[in-house]
Formats: C-alpha cells, sequence, structure tokens
C-alpha cells in the first residue's frame, strides 16, 4: 500500500504527486497515511489528483489513517465529499 512522506507540504508535494500516481496507474487502490504528521494545502490539491486518476482508471480509491491536521484542511475546503475515506 503506497504511502506518502511523514511531512507532505510544498517542499515534496511534487514528487509525492507523482509516486501516488505512479502507484495507482499499477493499481493500487488504497494510500495509507498512518506515517503522515506534518501537511499544509497542497496535499488536499495531490489528494484530489490522484482521485481524479483513479477515477480515470476506472477505479475507486480509499484514503486510510488520514490525520486531523489533514481532515481538518480537507473540511476546510468543502472537498470531504470528493474524497473516499
Amino acid at each position: 500500500m503506497f504511502q506518502p512522506p511523514a511531512t507532505f507540504n510544498v517542499s515534496n508535494a511534487r514528487s509525492a504527486l507523482e509516486d501516488g500516481l505512479r502507484a495507482i496507474e499499477a493499481g493500487q487502490k488504497e494510500i495509507d497515511f498512518a506515517q503522515v504528521k506534518a501537511v499544509d494545502s497542497t496535499a488536499v490539491a495531490t489528494l484530489l489528483a490522484w482521485q481524479r486518476t483513479a477515477k480515470k482508471h476506472g477505479s475507486s480509491l480509499t484514503f486510510r489513517n488520514i490525520p486531523d491536521n489533514l481532515k481538518s484542511l480537507i473540511d476546510l475546503y468543502s472537498v470531504d465529499g470528493l474524497l473516499h475515506h
């Protein structure tokens, strides 16, 4: 199962995005956030991009162990309905 880095922010969002896209294209259907500790709004944008890619490939994507700080950003931007977790 793909796991984003512990610090998931603007400094590494591009590499996290690309790593996640490769995992999704390889058939990954779950992303585990258990190791994620620090986030910013780029993490939310990345989740949305991953979800779009999964849908484009005809599958659904599930997010596991989303930390509270990321949940807060998801709520702030009102995108909870777009993400399955």
